[in-house]
């Protein structure tokens, strides 16, 4: 087995064994590095043949680079958590759609109030109407990513805010599980609040329309990419009050002492008020210094800071990373035959290949990076537990670490 590994690394003809060949384990981990990597090369260049040039969001005529090519290869790493907690009635709704578009992925947490159907709607259908605008906004002339991506997620939102007004008219049927259901067909006490994130090749899109929110985690700082919408806040506490409203102070700023958001998906009994337009920014990513993303609803805000929530997923992805280089040490993947000190033994025909073990291995380290980032989010809700939230708590954490597939 060590003459063949050394003849595919080599490109020898079948010899005796050359210097290539020492049985000790520094060269034998030499060995399997280089066969790992040119079998990633060889399937990125199959899938280079098969798929063609990957299609660019943007629609833009000039070809992508080799780099921003390389990047649209990346596989989702993702853990979610949505619990009750405290309330009689869960209301919120996660949506996690990796690879909805070429090369991006969407997450999104919408916390319903007054019933929990418009949150399920949000969580159903919003990944698919940002995927029909994006369509619709790649032939776009004239504009460049950040712009096209804001006019994407304003149509989308105002779609989604459609369909929950449609609803609550009658117009659509509730879900059956809706307590809603129970009452007359006009039930417009009913929205939910929208955090989504796209996170694509280069950019990492996020639109907000409540107070959920969205924290990135960047080169260890805490940064948040949303704003709430509280109906104190000044500028939508003015807007309120130019379109007639009134802000009153009711257990909190609530919007005629009812709502205590100031802008959210449905509420139509709330309307000019209440209004569905979602504030959008668009962020470059930073290799080497974004490290993580965080969506949660207001029941882990409420009681825990940007700072601290960073701080705790932080801790759960360093953890797992120490694991993951433990396990992935030059003795760990060895098989018995290749971390053997004498090249006189026969070779071990049972031992898997250095292809098969690295391919194993990478399957083994991406799940290993999933299940950190579903205890980083089950341990943030935890948190917010132990800190009395009174609220449901939704919680999405997204590592940005660039990974290939």
């Amino acid at each position: 087995m060590a003459e063949i590994c050394c003849e595919v690394v080599a490109g020898s003809s079948s010899e005796g064994k050359g210097p290539e060949c020492d049985t000790g384990s520094r060269a034998a981990r030499r060995r399997r590095m280089e066969i790992r990597r040119l079998r990633v090369v060889a399937e990125r260049g199959a899938e280079e043949e098969t798929s063609g040039k990957r299609r660019r969001l943007d629609g833009g005529g000039g070809e992508a680079s080799t780099d921003e090519e390389d990047r649209e290869v990346e596989r989702a790493r993702y853990g979610f958590t949505s619990v009750c907690g405290r309330r009689r009635d869960m209301e919120d709704s996660v949506s996690a759609r990796p690879g909805f578009l070429p090369g991006h992925h969407f997450f999104g947490v919408f916390d319903g109030h007054g019933c929990s159907h418009v949150a399920t709607s949000c969580g159903q259908r919003m990944h698919e109407i940002v995927v029909d605008e994006a369509g619709a906004a790649a032939g776009s002339a004239g504009l460049d990513e950040e712009a096209r991506w804001r006019g994407v997620m304003e149509r989308s939102f105002a779609r989604m805010d459609a369909e929950a007004v449609a609803s609550s008219r009658g117009s659509v049927a509730p879900a059956p599980t809706c307590r809603c259901e129970m009452q007359l067909p006009k039930c417009d006490h009913v929205g939910s609040t929208a955090v989504v994130a796209v996170l694509g090749p280069r950019h990492v899109v996020v639109a907000n329309c409540g107070d959920s929110r969205a924290v990135l985690c960047r080169g260890g700082a805490a940064v948040p990419l949303s704003c709430d919408h509280k109906p104190d806040r000044p500028d939508e506490l003015e807007r309120i009050h130019a379109a007639g409203g009134r802000v009153i102070f009711w257990d909190g700023a609530r919007v005629f002492g009812m709502l205590a958001m100031s802008r959210a998906i449905g509420d139509s009994y709330l309307k000019p008020y209440v209004i569905c337009d979602p504030e959008v920014r668009v962020m470059e990513r930073k290799d080497g210094e974004d490290e993580f993303l965080i969506l949660a609803s207001d029941g882990l805000w409420d009681v825990v800071s940007n700072e601290v929530a960073c701080n705790v997923v932080r801790a759960c992805l360093r953890s797992s990373g120490r694991r993951e280089r433990n396990r992935s040490s030059p003795t760990s993947n060895l098989s018995p035959r290749q971390s053997s000190s004498s090249g006189d033994e026969a070779p071990n025909d049972g031992a898997p290949s250095a292809a098969a073990a690295g391919s194993e291995s990478d399957e083994e380290s991406a799940a290993e990076e999933d299940k950190a980032c579903a205890e980083a989010a089950v341990l943030l809700t935890k948190l917010a537990l132990a800190r009395q939230t009174s609220d449901n708590v939704s919680v999405v954490v997204v590592n940005l670490r660039r990974r290939k597939l």
